[in-house]
């Protein structure tokens, strides 16, 4: 007897198949491979779905190859409010109210020495919708967590509300970023994107997918609220389960455009192509102790997602192994990636398209600079 398959089975391993496959598949090799996810299927099933769903959802390339035709979005890379554009600068900061797509493919090519950025994880969560429910705090995809030990919790995007759909925007979304950035960026240059454990995979996929080379990851080694809860409204019936692991690090993706030849040629070029060390006996690791961000930090630029000083000025400075270069964040926020590399001495470029958080990091930068580290802050300059 068949086994009876859920609703939307099939399709759902169709997609799948071509998600993992850049170049596309023929129906047969699809057929084959969705035999190995969900056992033998009939042809006749595949082959009347990819028919059917073209041009909405497949793009049939030549006779008989399919792609995933990209989903639109447009709702992440317009701005249309943001006119005329806005340019801020502080010390060697500059600072952009712009869309960071339209900006790096505008921007001048191979003037990029370096990436250090934290994205909007999950993408709905900054579109203009929700960022209105989280400031008029009623959530949407943000949750304000009760308070914990007399204080006040920030709040926190739920990333297990995204939809399937959801998440293929996100992959839409970094193929086409990874693009337009490494328009920009020099041969050897390092590109480190902050995101979450659940959702890293679908960006690290897009980006090697646009060209850029995995390095790695580097782990912010910090205890977050996420995660550990017992069970919602049983948590009685069940006092000894967390239904996921409580969070204690956080990975920031670690990517390199290609060099040109060898490691020193690439160096003696272009100043990139591996990392600064924190001095001359100890390299540069992938794990970094961290804290959460400090209240006193969060009163000088309240951003939902801000990180601390601390551990951004440690990645900053890694990131251009002589030392010189241009330090890009595309996703701005309150300009605490610029901060950063003010205070270690690069010249960097913040690109932020929502007003509110342009405004924010004018005033954010100068106060940040300000700020005192704590013992974490520990690497020669």
């Amino acid at each position: 007897m068949a086994r009876k398959r859920r609703p939307g089975q099939v399709r759902d391993a169709i997609i799948d198949v071509l998600q993992g496959s850049a170049a596309g598949a023929t129906p047969a090799e699809i057929e084959e491979k969705v035999g190995e996810l969900i056992g033998k299927t009939p042809a006749s099933s595949i082959r009347s779905y990819l028919r059917l769903n073209t041009p909405k959802v497949f793009v049939r390339q030549r006779r008989g190859h399919y792609v995933l035709r990209e989903p639109s979005i447009a709702p992440y890379v317009r701005a249309r409010d943001l006119r005329p554009a806005k340019r801020w600068r502080h010390g060697h900061a500059t600072l952009f109210l712009a869309d960071c797509i339209e900006w790096m493919r505008s921007a001048e090519p191979g003037s990029i020495h370096a990436v250090v950025t934290d994205p909007p994880y999950g993408l709905q969560e900054y579109s203009p919708e929700q960022q209105e429910k989280l400031r008029n705090g009623k959530g949407g995809v943000w949750r304000i967590p009760p308070s914990f030990d007399g204080a006040q919790r920030s709040p926190l995007p739920r990333f297990t509300v995204l939809t399937p759909r959801d998440i293929q925007a996100l992959d839409a979304f970094f193929l086409v970023w990874g693009r337009a950035l490494a328009r920009v960026l020099v041969p050897g240059a390092n590109v480190v994107v902050a995101s979450n454990p659940l959702l890293s995979f679908v960006v690290s996929g897009a980006l090697s997918r646009a060209g850029l080379e995995r390095r790695g990851e580097i782990v912010r080694l910090v205890m977050t609220m996420r995660g550990g809860d017992r069970p919602k409204a049983a948590h009685e019936e069940f006092p000894g389960i967390s239904v996921m692991p409580r969070s204690m690090w956080e990975p920031w993706l670690l990517f390199r455009k290609p060099i040109e030849g060898r490691v020193q040629d690439n160096l003696r070029k272009w100043g990139t192509g591996g990392f600064r060390r924190p001095s001359a006996d100890k390299p540069f690791g992938d794990v970094i102790a961290s804290a959460p961000t400090h209240k006193a930090e969060r009163s000088l630029a309240p951003h939902p997602s801000l990180k601390p000083q601390a551990f951004l000025r440690q990645v900053v400075r890694g990131v251009l192994p002589l030392g010189t270069g241009v330090v890009l964040d595309p996703f701005a926020g309150s300009g605490s990636t610029l901060a950063a590399a003010e205070t270690v001495g690069y010249e960097s470029i913040g690109i932020e398209k929502d007003l509110h958080y342009f405004e924010m990091a004018c005033h954010s930068i100068p106060e940040l600079l300000k700020h005192k580290q704590g013992p974490s802050y520990s690497f020669n300059l």
